[in-house]
């Protein structure tokens, strides 16, 4: 009994050290000293109020492979080492005020890469449009013309192919509706990057917050066996 007094003495005393040697305030292990939601909050009697009158859905979302090619993976499916990488914003806001229609180029990511360095392989790489802005008003967001097309930002089919055949991209984000932009016909962008299992993070949040590059992000959809969107938490990791 003496014995297993002095045990548990011990391992008492072992363990009021060690969490006496831990502080609040302390820097977490993992070296990120902020966490960024690239979120968008969802209200959902708000939604079905504000959203009613159109078919697209405005929460933030991942497209899985399986959304336009059969047999590929659906959102459960997605590997999970593939949903944790280094973080890529490329802020191309300054081009959209007066171009609803703008489409992310291969030039655009060509001077990202000049101001920043080449971006890593196997990233997930995130369009900042700035379009996030309008995500409260319907009107504004889809930005429909009196045909009903609607008009936003989104890649041209020429970065999307540089993106993943030549940096190996393991997503593509951004902050509308698309990654096709809004007057698309035949998504080409969408069909393209799902073929080639890359899957999408539409109406995405806050990417003025999150860093151009050096972070990670998190992609954390609902695992939906058979299903080929989701909602989807994303949050940006930041060193």
């Amino acid at each position: 009994m003496k014995i297993r007094t002095l045990i548990a003495g011990y391992v008492l005393a072992l363990a009021l050290f060690l969490f006496a040697g831990r502080h609040p305030g302390s820097a977490a292990p993992t070296g990120f000293h902020a966490v960024v939601d690239l979120t968008h909050t969802i209200d959902g009697h708000a939604i079905a109020e504000k959203f009613a009158s159109s078919p697209e859905q405005f929460e933030t979302r991942i497209e899985a492979p399986a959304h336009f090619a059969r047999g590929l993976w659906t959102v459960g499916q997605i590997p999970t080492e593939r949903l944790i990488a280094p973080l890529v914003v490329l802020d191309v806001s300054a081009n959209i005020e007066s171009h609803p229609d703008y489409q992310i180029s291969v030039e655009d990511i060509a001077r990202w890469e000049r101001a920043h360095s080449q971006i890593p392989l196997g990233s997930v790489i995130f369009a900042r449009t700035g379009w996030d802005s309008r995500w409260s008003s319907t009107k504004d967001y889809r930005n429909a013309d009196p045909k009903g097309v609607p008009h936003f930002p989104g890649f041209s089919p020429d970065a999307a192919k540089f993106l993943v055949e030549a940096r190996s991209a393991l997503g593509l984000g951004i902050d509308t509706l698309s990654v096709d932009h809004g007057a698309s016909q035949d998504f080409p962008v969408r069909r393209y990057t799902l073929a080639h299992s890359v899957y999408q993070l539409e109406n995405v949040a806050n990417l003025d917050r999150a860093p151009a590059t050096g972070g990670m992000v998190v992609v954390a959809p609902a695992k939906l066996d058979r299903g080929s969107s989701a909602p989807v938490r994303i949050l940006a990791l930041v060193h």
